[in-house]
């Protein structure tokens, strides 16, 4: 197995209002030795998230702003800015989040030419109705656990509730001179690939539902991954494939646990799975993994690669931030065994 160091607590909450109760799940993007981390700030009181700022050097923070970056300015998402992923492409920095209007989740994104000033650009995903996904999934090749999920959620939130949808990022690089945005609709990890973002209207969802199954990217597959799994930290192209941190969730009698797990997929059709680590490449051991806002729960969202070793940055009980790190060609290798 893989040596997994800790890296110890990075980011914890403050005394000021928008990140009182929580930081949690950051997007990192490293320049000029500067690790740029975008965070998920939780407010005391109504919970509201929004997105924190901090910079950090050799892992220590040495600038964090005081205000949020991005917070909830529309009715799509004022109930919450909610876990960043940041991905640079083409000279644009894409800033996905989830946004959240107290009912549905939603993917949606900003831009920035420098990480300073974003323009927020509304939601990608569908807006159509679990209801309605339902009876399109009935064309799909799907396994059987998507309408277990289905039925699951629109009978808890009822038949009005939108396509839930969360863990949103592109791939760093086109494939096939298509954008690749890898995202999830429950219980499993999908791409879509579109020429521009405005592509992606409802109709063109509806026709990528009905045909969902040529569009997994990753399945549920060991014990450990029994609930579901969600992508974590945008891809990293290596020599060998695209590197695919993500998470995933095993139910039990205690109750859901989150593990931090990994992937090689191919780098021209990362549908196809170079290999898999059969166990968890780490899982919640320490206390402040094990209890806090949610217990059991550790969450990769960002990377940064300096020199052999990938330091990999993650929600910790959904109540602080932390980060461990690993030697990026044992790990290649291991995969692909």
């Amino acid at each position: 197995m893989i040596k997994v160091k800790s890296e110890g607590i990075i980011l914890e909450s403050s005394r000021n209002t928008f990140d009182n109760q929580a930081v949690l799940n950051p997007a990192c993007v490293e320049r000029d030795g500067v690790t740029h981390m975008f965070y998920r700030a939780v407010r005391k009181g109504d919970m509201v998230s929004s997105i924190g700022y901090c910079q950090l050097v050799d892992h220590k923070v040495v600038n964090r702003l005081d205000h949020p970056v991005l917070f909830p300015e529309y009715e799509y998402e004022k109930k919450g800015v909610e876990d960043p992923r940041i991905v640079f492409l083409d000279g644009v920095y894409y800033l996905f989040y989830t946004a959240y209007d107290g009912k549905n989740a939603s993917i949606a994104y900003a831009t920035s030419p420098d990480l300073t000033n974003f323009e927020k650009h509304g939601i990608l995903s569908p807006r159509i109705t679990y209801a309605e996904v339902g009876k399109l999934l009935g064309y799909a090749r799907i396994r059987e656990r998507y309408f277990i999920f289905e039925a699951y959620i629109r009978d808890r939130q009822g038949q009005d509730i939108l396509l839930w949808e969360k863990d949103a990022f592109i791939f760093p690089k086109k494939i096939n001179n298509k954008f690749a945005l890898v995202h999830r609709i429950l219980p499993e990890i999908q791409v879509i690939y579109f020429d521009d973002f405005k592509d992606l209207t409802d109709d063109y969802w509806r026709e990528y539902i009905r045909n969902l199954g040529s569009y997994v990217l990753l399945g549920g597959k060991y014990e450990f991954e029994s609930r579901n799994i969600g992508g974590g930290c945008p891809p990293i192209e290596t020599k060998e494939g695209w590197l695919l941190i993500y998470h995933s969730v095993e139910d039990s009698s205690q109750g859901k646990t989150y593990h931090a797990a990994a992937a090689l997929l191919d780098l021209d059709d990362p549908t196809k799975v170079i290999g898999r680590l059969e166990r968890p490449l780490f899982s919640p051991k320490e206390k402040w993994e094990k209890r806090g806002d949610v217990n059991n729960v550790v969450f990769p969202t960002g990377t940064v690669l300096k020199g052999k070793r990938l330091y990999i940055y993650y929600g910790a009980a959904d109540k602080l931030i932390a980060a461990k790190s690993v030697d990026m060609e044992k790990l290649l290798k291991e995969l692909k065994k």
